[in-house]
C-alpha cells in the first residue's frame, strides 16, 4: 500500500505541475503588459524591460564580437593547409588530416564551453573568460605559431555568443520571434562578413608579408571585439533559471529513472482522470521515459519521480539525435572548402592581372560573397513570399530549410568533382602530370560554381541547424544546443579525416596512385567528391525519412 500511495502521489505531483505550468503561462501577459521580459533580468538584476533591454540595439553589440572572431579564426584556418603543405613541408594527406584534426577539435570543444556556460558559469562570465583565452592563445600564436591552446578559447566563446545573442529576443512575443528569425540571418551574415575580411586581408598578408604578421592583426581584433561586448552590458538581458539545480543532473536522472522504473505500472487504485490527463499533456514519443514519473517502491530520497518538464525536456533531446545524424555528411562536404577546395585552387591559373594573383585560400571569398548576396534577399524577399504562402512566420520550417541545404550540398559536390575531372584531363593534355609545381592552364575561374552553390547550402543548412538546435532544447541547455551545430561540424572533419586516412592506405597500396597522391595531377580528388555526393544522397534521404516524424517541443510548433 506503501507503494501505491507514493505513485499515486507522484503522478499528482505531475498533473500540478503541467497546471502550475499552465498557470505560468497565463499569467505571462500581464508582465509583458507591464513592459517586463519574462525569465530575463537586467545587468543589475532587477527584472529587465522591454524598452531599456535587449532587441537589436544589444544584439548589434554581439553580433559584432561574432564579426570579429570569424575575422580571427578564418585568419588561421583558411590558409593553414597552405602553411602545413608549404613551410612545414607536410603531404597533401597528412596536412588535411591535420587540419581536420584541428578544426574538428575546434569545433567539438564548444560542448564542453557549453557545459561549463549552462550548468555554473553563464554566457555572459563565459563569453568574458573564453574571449581572455582566446587573445591570449592568438597572442601566444604570434610568437611561436602554436595552434593548440586557440581551441581552448574557440570552445567558451563560440556557442555563448551566439545563445546570448539569440537571448535578446523576447520568444513569446510575436514581433521578438520574428525579429528572432531574422537574428539568425543577420548573425550569419556578419559572420561571413568577418570570414570574408579576413580571406582578403589576412590570407594576403600571411602569404606575402609574414605568418606572425598576420596572427598579431587578428589578435588586435579580437581585443577591441571584447571591448565592444563590454560597452554593451548595461543593455543586455540575462536569462534566469526556471527550475533550482543543474539541468544535466535533472534530466540525466529522468533516463536513471526511467530504467530503473521499466518494470513498474501504475496501481489500478491511480484515478483515471490522472492517467488520461497524462495522456493528453504528454508527448507520444519516446513513451518508455513516462516511467521517470513515477515513484520507486519504498521509501526515501530515490521514491519521488521526475517532473513532467523534465520527463519532456529529455524527450526533447532524445529527438534531436536523428536530425544530428543524418546532418553529419554535411559537416564532412563541409571540411573540404579549406582542404582539397584549396588544393585544386593552388594548381590552376590564379592571375588576374599583371603582377596580381589570388590566394588558392581566398577562393574562400566567392563562399563568403554568395552568402552576403544571397541573406539580404533570403531575409527580405523569399521570406516575406514564403509567409504570405504558407502562414508561417518563419516562410518555411525550420527542417525544410535544412533539407533544402543538404540538397545543395550534394549539388555542389558534383559541380566538384566534374570540374575536378576537367582539371585532370587538363594537366594530361599539356604534359604536366608529372610536373606537379607547374600552373595548369585552366582559369580558376572553373571553380566559382562549387564555391557558389555550397555558399547557398551554408545560408539553409547552417542557419537552420543554429535555429533548431537553439530552439529546440530546452532554455536552461540553448548554450549546448548551439554547441550541437558546432558538433556537427566538428564530428565531421574527423570523419573526413578518417575517409582520407582509409581510403589513402587503400587506393595507394601497391605502387598505385593514391587518390590523395601530394601530385594532385596524379590523384584523383574527384572520385573522393563523388563517393562524398552519393554519401550526401543517403544522408537526404534519411534526414527526410526522420523530419517526417519530427514533433516540434511543445510550445513551439505554431513558428514552424
Amino acid at each position: 500500500m506503501g507503494s501505491v500511495s507514493i505513485m499515486h502521489q507522484s503522478l499528482s505531483g505531475a498533473i500540478t505541475n503541467m497546471a502550475i505550468v499552465s498557470t505560468t503561462r497565463s499569467t505571462e501577459t500581464p508582465l509583458l503588459e507591464d513592459g517586463t521580459v519574462d525569465g530575463s533580468v537586467d545587468h543589475k538584476g532587477c527584472p529587465a524591460r522591454r524598452s531599456s533591454s535587449g532587441g537589436w540595439r544589444s544584439a548589434s553589440f554581439i553580433i559584432a564580437v561574432e564579426l570579429a572572431e570569424r575575422f580571427a579564426y578564418y585568419g588561421i584556418s583558411s590558409n593553414l593547409i597552405t602553411y602545413l603543405t608549404g613551410p612545414l613541408g607536410q603531404s597533401t594527406a597528412t596536412a588535411a588530416e591535420n587540419v581536420n584534426a584541428w578544426s574538428g577539435t575546434a569545433t567539438l570543444l564548444p560542448l564542453l564551453g557549453a557545459f561549463l556556460a549552462d550548468a555554473y558559469l553563464g554566457r555572459y562570465r563565459t563569453i568574458i573568460i573564453s574571449s581572455l583565452i582566446y587573445i591570449l592563445a592568438l597572442g601566444l600564436l604570434t610568437l611561436s605559431t602554436m595552434l593548440t591552446s586557440l581551441t581552448i578559447g574557440l570552445g567558451g566563446h563560440k556557442p555563448c555568443v551566439q545563445a546570448f545573442g539569440a537571448d535578446q529576443f523576447d520568444g513569446s512575443d510575436p514581433k521578438e520571434s520574428i525579429a528572432k528569425n531574422s537574428f539568425f540571418n543577420w548573425w550569419y551574415f556578419a559572420l561571413c562578413t568577418g570570414v570574408l575580411l579576413s580571406i582578403v586581408i589576412i590570407v594576403y598578408i600571411q602569404d606575402n608579408l609574414s605568418w606572425a604578421f598576420g596572427f598579431g592583426i587578428v589578435c588586435i581584433v579580437m581585443l577591441v571585439a571584447l571591448l565592444v561586448f563590454l560597452l554593451g552590458t548595461k543593455t543586455y538581458r540575462y536569462s534566469v533559471k526556471v527550475n533550482e539545480g543543474n539541468p544535466f543532473t535533472r534530466i540525466g536522472q529522468v533516463f536513471v529513472l526511467a530504467v530503473k522504473n521499466r518494470h513498474n505500472a501504475p496501481s489500478a487504485t491511480v484515478p483515471e482522470e490522472l492517467l488520461q490527463t497524462l495522456h493528453q499533456q504528454s508527448s507520444e514519443q519516446f513513451k518508455f521515459l513516462n516511467k521517470a514519473l513515477l515513484a520507486q517502491d519504498g521509501s526515501g530520497e530515490d521514491s519521488k519521480g521526475c517532473s513532467f518538464h523534465d520527463v519532456e525536456e529529455a524527450k526533447a533531446l532524445l529527438r534531436l539525435i536523428p536530425i544530428w545524424t543524418t546532418c553529419l555528411v554535411y559537416g564532412i562536404i563541409f571540411a573540404q572548402v579549406s582542404t582539397f577546395f584549396t588544393k585544386q585552387g593552388s594548381t590552376m591559373d590564379r592571375k588576374l592581372a599583371v603582377g596580381l594573383t589570388i590566394p588558392a585560400a581566398s577562393l574562400q571569398f566567392f563562399i563568403s560573397v554568395s552568402i552576403l548576396v544571397f541573406i539580404p534577399l533570403y531575409d527580405r524577399v523569399f521570406v516575406p513570399i514564403a509567409r504570405t504562402l504558407t502562414q508561417k512566420p518563419a516562410g518555411i520550417s525550420m527542417l525544410q530549410r535544412i533539407g533544402t541545404g543538404l540538397f545543395l550540398s550534394a549539388v555542389s559536390m558534383v559541380i566538384a568533382a566534374l570540374v575536378e575531372m576537367k582539371r585532370l584531363k587538363t594537366a594530361q593534355k599539356y604534359g604536366l602530370v608529372d610536373n606537379p609545381s607547374a600552373t595548369i592552364p585552366m582559369s580558376v575561374w572553373w571553380l566559382v560554381p562549387q564555391y557558389v552553390v555550397f555558399g547557398l547550402a551554408d545560408v539553409f543548412t547552417i542557419v537552420g541547424l543554429q535555429e533548431f538546435f537553439y530552439d529546440e532544447v530546452p532554455n536552461e541547455l540553448r548554450s549546448v544546443g548551439l554547441s550541437l551545430y558546432l558538433s556537427v561540424l566538428g564530428v565531421g572533419s574527423f570523419l573526413s579525416s578518417f575517409l582520407v586516412t582509409v581510403i589513402d592506405k587503400a587506393s595507394g597500396g601497391d605502387g598505385r596512385d593514391s587518390w590523395f597522391n601530394s601530385n594532385l595531377n596524379r590523384a584523383h580528388v574527384d572520385y573522393f567528391y563523388w563517393l562524398l555526393a552519393a554519401l550526401s544522397t543517403v544522408g537526404l534521404a534519411a534526414f527526410l525519412y526522420f523530419s517526417k516524424s519530427f514533433v516540434y517541443s511543445i510550445g513551439r510548433s505554431s513558428y514552424n
